[in-house]
This record gives structure tokens, C-alpha cells and sequence, in this order.
């Protein structure tokens, strides 16, 4: 390349746009009680992205938004949207859209699974985006081996342990291949094996991921990034173990300084 002609590398290789961008993000419900506050981050592609807060920080409030799971507040068409999620606005319009884009896991598995057996509740999401009879199967088969629980096919999802049902809930998700990971505490009411098998699932997952969580110590091992949410505003956004390891800031908001990030006494 001649001298004078030589780009810069932004110039070369655009930045990618975010995985979910929000923007001025508000939210009451019907008491009139602000829950969502003039919320505005954005999340990289392939990141990971904690939120930690005490109850009733927003925290679940703000996930919904991002599925298009509160459809009476959605911003209409001719409205400005205030979320976007894979390049895709979330409004009443495009929440079909925004759906195939974002997998949302609940915190309760009793809030998705619906389904007689394990196949038929992973099939459920795969069938609706109208894909063929042996895509769908290859999707169950694929996605019940990534979360352990390859030869559950036939098994009663009211039959299971906790453990296992949020792992059908996740197997579900991933069988419709999203491009964004959404998920409520995750880790609750898991044992320990359990906890360490859901990491490792979303730590092979390539995509962007929002966890809200009260597991601070997953929040160290798993997440780039964490966000303190308390009484509806973003108080704290940064690395994890920087964020974290803040002894004052974690306490004005509730929480604890994880024991992997305590300064060593004596």
C-alpha cells in the first residue's frame, strides 16, 4: 500500500454493533412504583454480562424487556425504541422476531416447561420456527446432549429433579440456536454438580449472555462484566472483579465481597 493510502484499523474493520442495545429505559407498573429508571448499557457480542442487586432491584423487570415479555409497554411502531436485541427493536411488531433472536430462561421451570416429556417441551420452540421433522430432531438430540441429559427424550418432565427441568428449560432454548442468552438466577435452588454443569454449558455458549443472579461467587468464575441494579438504576458497571472486590460500594447495595476476592486477614 503507498504511503498516504494506509488505513487505520477502525477504519479497516468496522466496529460490530452491540448484541443488545438499551437506551433511556424506564418502567413502572400499575402502582406507579418506578422500577426501571432511565436504564441505558449496551452488551458486546460473545459477552457475558452479570446483574447483581438485592430483590426488587429491577433486575428481572429489566430482562423481560429484552425478550418483549411486557407486551402493554412495548413502544408502538411509530415510537423511537428503546431496546434492541440482535439488531432487532423490540416492539409490538417485532416480538415474534425478537424471540428467535433472544432465549429466555426462567428462574421457576414450572414457568416453561408445559409439555408432557422432555421431547416434546425441546421440540415446542424448533416446530414454531417451522423447520422440517429431521432439523427438529437433530436439534433435541443436539441440545439435550449439550446439557447432559442425552436418553431424557421419553422421560416426564414432572419427573425430574429441579436441577433437570431448568436444564430441559435451557436445552429448549438452545434447540431454536439464539443469539442471546437470557437468564434469571440461573443458579438457584441447584446443587453443587448441578451449578458446575450449568457454567460449563454457558461458557461453551458463543453468543452474548445476560445472567441475573444473587451467586456472586458464579458471577467471578463465569462473567466478563457485572452491573449492580438497586431501586432501578445501574449504580455500579464494570469488571467483575474489580466491581466486586469494592468493599464499600458491595455494601451499600446489600451485598457481599465474594470470599475468592477477600483480602487475606493477618
Amino acid at each position: 500500500m503507498q504511503s498516504g493510502t494506509r488505513r487505520t484499523m477502525s477504519e479497516e474493520l468496522p466496529l460490530e454493533p452491540p448484541a443488545i442495545q438499551i437506551q433511556g429505559l424506564s418502567y413502572s407498573y400499575g402502582s406507579g412504583q418506578t422500577v426501571l429508571a432511565d436504564i441505558t448499557l449496551s452488551v458486546a457480542r460473545g459477552e457475558r454480562l452479570a446483574l447483581v442487586g438485592p430483590s426488587g432491584a429491577g433486575k428481572s423487570t429489566l430482562l423481560m424487556h429484552l425478550n418483549g415479555l411486557l407486551p402493554d409497554r412495548l413502544p408502538r411502531d411509530s415510537e423511537r425504541a428503546s431496546v434492541v436485541v440482535g439488531g432487532v427493536p423490540v416492539r409490538k411488531s417485532t416480538v415474534s422476531e425478537v424471540r428467535r433472536v433472544v432465549g429466555f430462561v426462567f428462574q421457576d421451570p414450572d414457568d416453561q416447561l408445559f409439555c408432557p416429556t422432555v421431547r416434546e417441551d425441546v421440540a415446542f420452540g424448533p416446530l414454531n420456527l417451522g423447520l422440517s421433522r429431521d432439523d427438529v430432531l437433530r436439534r433435541i438430540s443436539r441440545s439435550l446432549d449439550q446439557v447432559g441429559l442425552a436418553g431424557f427424550e421419553n422421560r416426564s418432565t414432572l419427573q425430574l429433579s429441579t436441577g433437570e427441568r431448568k436444564r430441559v428449560c435451557l436445552a429448549g432454548v438452545l434447540a431454536c440456536h439464539p443469539e442471546v442468552l437470557v437468564l434469571d438466577e440461573p443458579f438457584a435452588n441447584l446443587d453443587p454438580r448441578a451449578r458446575r454443569g450449568l457454567g460449563r454449558i454457558l461458557r461453551e455458549f458463543p453468543g452474548a449472555q445476560v445472567i441475573a443472579t444473587h451467586d456472586i461467587e458464579f458471577v467471578v468464575e463465569l462473567c466478563d462484566r457485572v452491573i449492580i441494579l438497586d431501586g432501578g438504576q445501574i449504580r455500579a458497571d464494570g469488571p467483575v472483579r474489580e466491581v466486586l472486590s469494592d468493599e464499600l460500594l458491595i455494601a451499600q447495595h446489600g451485598l457481599e465481597v465474594p470470599w475468592c476476592l477477600r483480602r487475606a486477614e493477618g
